[in-house]
């Protein structure tokens, strides 16, 4: 049984993302003490000594915003964007251990975070569908499995880009005639402002013309109005979707469990439309998993995985903590309107 933690001490935990950058630091009881917020963290984006520099940056922030000194840190835990492989990892810890903090820490790519802050029980899936997609699980011994997190050009589909993707190989199945008409030429030609069907092929044949992920939006909205063709590409990239979880599933042998696969990005706005094939899928696989959406901010997903470094108890803190981290942002972003 673990014992209840020493009063004195404080976690840190930093969400490091592709285009902001958090951190959050805690008592050792979940309650929130400081929070900072910073552009994009990412080593893919600002190269290894950027993100090293944004590192120092939002963690020398939140320990200020705190009132809190290094050497009072306990535990650290970060959830990292861009780290996918071990190869990676001596640019992660260089990252970390530039800091100056000398505190035991867990490191884990940055949908785990998402997963470990949104599952009661810190494990099961993290499904993510922004922009892109990704798939990461743990189970309850902490084993992990994954998907490589990129795209298209390993045949992993389900993010906004991916749907947007398949949209436009089926407006070239109508032009061509290998498929029916769709109302999503129409969408296209508007949004690339061309005045016909065969403008819009060359177009994005030659390069000229780039379809944005946030057309997603509009996909969804065609599907709705029923578009036969725009409710087959809907369909079809959750149910991609859902494989990629499914193999997460069967990695980790969790298809007989109950367990909750956590819903992260932008793209589950969209609603039944797009959940509920993909449940289907998953339950095809795993009828025990519980799809539930992420509802706490990563970053305390993060402070959890510092728990865990710091040899204590995340279940004891999780619920002060997630109250207290939200309590904390609502505050934070009243004062940054406040004239």
């Amino acid at each position: 049984m673990t014992s209840q933690p020493d009063p004195a001490g404080y976690l840190l935990g930093v969400d490091v993302g592709n285009t902001k950058t958090h951190a959050l630091v805690t008592d050792l009881n979940g309650q929130a003490a400081g929070f900072a917020e910073i552009g994009p963290g990412s080593y893919e984006v600002l190269g290894p000594e950027g993100y090293a520099d944004a590192l120092r940056t939002v963690t020398a922030a939140a320990l200020s915003n705190a009132g809190v000194a290094r050497s009072d840190i306990a535990g650290m835990g970060f959830g990292l964007a861009g780290y996918d492989w071990p190869s990676e990892a001596p640019i992660m810890e260089q990252g970390i251990e530039s800091l100056g903090i000398n505190a035991p820490y867990a490191y884990v790519n940055d949908v785990v975070i998402g997963l470990i802050a949104g599952a009661p029980a810190g494990w099961g899936v993290a499904v993510d569908a922004g922009t892109g997609n990704n798939v990461c699980g743990r189970n309850r011994e902490g084993r992990t499995g994954r998907i490589t997190g990129n795209g298209i050009r390993f045949g992993e589909f389900g993010g906004a880009g991916e749907l947007v993707w398949r949209a436009m190989v089926e407006v070239t199945y109508a032009w061509s005639r290998r498929g029916p008409k769709t109302a999503l030429t129409q969408v296209f030609m508007d949004y690339a402002e061309v005045a016909d069907e065969a403008g819009l092929i060359e177009g994005l044949a030659m390069g000229r013309i780039h379809l944005s992920p946030s057309l997603a939006r509009e996909v969804i909205a065609t599907a709705r109005d029923g578009d036969e063709v725009a409710n087959h590409v809907i369909k079809w990239t959750a149910r991609e979707l859902g494989l990629n979880t499914v193999g997460v599933i069967r990695q980790l042998d969790l298809q007989h469990e109950a367990f909750d696969v956590v819903l992260i990005g932008s793209l589950f706005n969209a609603g039944d439309i797009y959940i509920v094939p993909l449940r289907q899928t998953i339950h095809e696989a795993a009828p025990g998993a519980r799809l539930i959406h992420l509802n706490a901010p990563p970053v305390v997903g993060a402070v959890l995985l510092a728990a865990e470094a710091a040899k204590l108890d995340p279940g004891q803190i999780r619920e002060p903590l997630i109250k207290s981290t939200e309590s904390c942002l609502t505050q934070t972003v009243e004062e940054d309107l406040s004239p």
